[in-house]
């Protein structure tokens, strides 16, 4: 068995994720605490009680980062360990944690920064995002060519393809997107046109910001969300962290070289199955199994032996 940890992006996070761990281990008790001062935020807080923060940007990327990460060393210390890791847009931060590349307080710390920097790159109201189901990268390519100001955002499986730019300009391609044969284009409900070049700005200033910080040796490699490409020196990381936050994610792409580097089985780390939707849909030979309480790491060994 080649297991990959898989970590999924914003929109997965709710209320109560990583609750029944905090709850029932001194180790991921003492990690909320550790991100909470990590991101100067009350995360016990905003992961556990009903509040409107956990779906605002600047929140969002830490408490998700904060849950999947506690999840993660929940596994490591049941036994369940990955040979490769690979995180969807934010999820990438997940996996630089596991590979040993980036502290749990960095982690922590750094997508606090990015969430706020990609939230106010565009003023509200002037991007937008939409996903388009039923076209090829290359009929999607077609549209955005032609059109100022929108371009691919996500490559997250075939036939599923998120475009991201201006909001005027999405509301030009979207029909024309049908036009081309589209069989849905759905506006997304997101506050701004994440992974195009209009953060380009926001990527620089995460750049001054991961120039402070000590990246750690990788002990597994990760695949980045950029190129799709096996990262194993961490020489890389930065620029790779820095271009990612305006450029589209390259995620069917990471499927199929997971396929092709031998991995049959997939734990997605955290809430939603968003992972497992991508993965059947692309690989489907690669067994995924979800992990987002301690009964689902119950399970998970039960069915690996």
């Amino acid at each position: 068995m080649k297991i990959a940890f898989c970590y999924p992006g914003q929109g997965v996070q709710t209320i109560g994720m990583a609750q029944g761990f905090v709850e029932t281990s001194p180790e991921a008790a003492a990690m909320l605490v550790k991100a909470s001062d990590a991101a100067d935020i009350d995360m016990a807080k905003l992961l556990f009680e009903e509040n409107e923060d956990i779906n605002i940007t600047e929140f969002t990327q830490p408490a998700l980062v904060t849950a999947c990460c506690i999840i993660t060393d929940a596994l490591i210390k049941a036994g369940v360990k990955p040979e490769v890791t690979a995180g969807l847009s934010l999820g990438e931060y997940c996996s630089l944690y596991v590979a040993g590349a980036l502290s749990f307080e960095d982690a922590v710390r750094l997508t606090r920064i990015r969430g706020r920097l990609m939230s106010t790159a565009v003023p509200a109201g002037e991007g937008s995002m939409a996903a388009v189901i039923g076209l090829k990268k290359e009929q999607v390519e077609s549209v955005t060519d032609t059109i100022e100001n929108v371009w691919p955002a996500n490559f997250n499986c075939p036939g599923q393809i998120v475009i991201t730019g201006k909001k005027e300009a999405i509301a030009e391609a979207m029909p024309k997107c049908t036009e081309a044969g589209a069989l849905k284009v759905v506006e997304l409900n997101v506050s701004g046109p994440f992974h195009s070049p209009l953060l380009k700005s926001a990527g620089e200033k995460l750049g001054k910001e991961l120039e402070n910080v000590e990246l750690g040796d990788l002990k597994i490699p990760y695949i980045a969300n950029v190129n799709a490409s096996v990262v194993t020196d961490k020489a890389q990381i930065k620029g790779l962290l820095e271009s990612q936050v305006s450029s589209p994610v390259m995620w069917e792409q990471t499927l199929y070289e997971l396929e092709k580097m031998g991995v049959d089985t997939i734990v997605e780390v955290g809430p939603g199955k968003t992972i497992a939707g991508f993965v059947r849909k692309t690989v489907p030979s690669i067994k995924v199994i979800g992990v987002s309480t301690p009964e689902d790491i119950e399970k998970l060994l039960e069915k690996i032996g």
